[in-house]
């Protein structure tokens, strides 16, 4: 499985949308340039996020982006799921029924041992995913960080805030 780097982009910023304070909007020209991304892709993603209730967009003099609901209400199976979208990873063709010879109909009435072991992988994963919110990752965020450089990243976030 391959997720899109609009995940890696989604998740970095709600986690910097976090320390929005109330009432102001981050604009996404500051998200693209905080984490030196494309800012016309970065705004798609933004955008789907908007949809998802995970961010929302905020017009006027303090206009920006802002998350939608606490930190704590956002997993990163939401932030996957708006970004990367929430079918499967595996799409079961059901090849096993192209075999060069006739097998009965009876053979395929149970899913395929393989899809069946790719679905169970499937939602273990995304099981994961909901337990840890934005929240948590901004608690091991702070835990592995200096001191030093969520002082500069504070910083910066004032100055940006319109």
């Amino acid at each position: 499985m391959r997720l899109s780097e609009g995940v890696e982009w989604g998740l970095h910023c709600a986690a910097v949308l976090a320390f929005v304070p109330e009432g102001k909007g981050l604009p996404a020209t500051k998200l693209a340039e905080y984490h030196g991304v494309p800012g016309a892709y970065l705004a798609k993603s933004l955008q789907s996020l908007s949809r998802a209730r995970i961010v929302e967009a905020l017009p006027g003099r303090n206009g920006g982006y802002r998350l939608a609901r606490p930190a704590d209400e956002i997993t990163v199976l939401d932030v996957v799921e708006a970004l990367d979208g929430a079918e499967p990873a595996f799409r079961c063709t059901e090849i096993r029924r192209r075999a060069p010879f006739k097998i009965p109909k009876s053979d395929f009435q149970i899913p395929c041992s393989i899809h069946t072991v790719m679905d169970r992988a499937d939602a273990a994963w995304r099981a994961e995913l909901r337990t840890v919110s934005i929240a948590d990752i901004l608690g091991m965020f702070v835990q592995h960080v200096s001191p030093e450089t969520i002082t500069k990243g504070a910083h910066w976030l004032e100055e940006a805030l319109p």
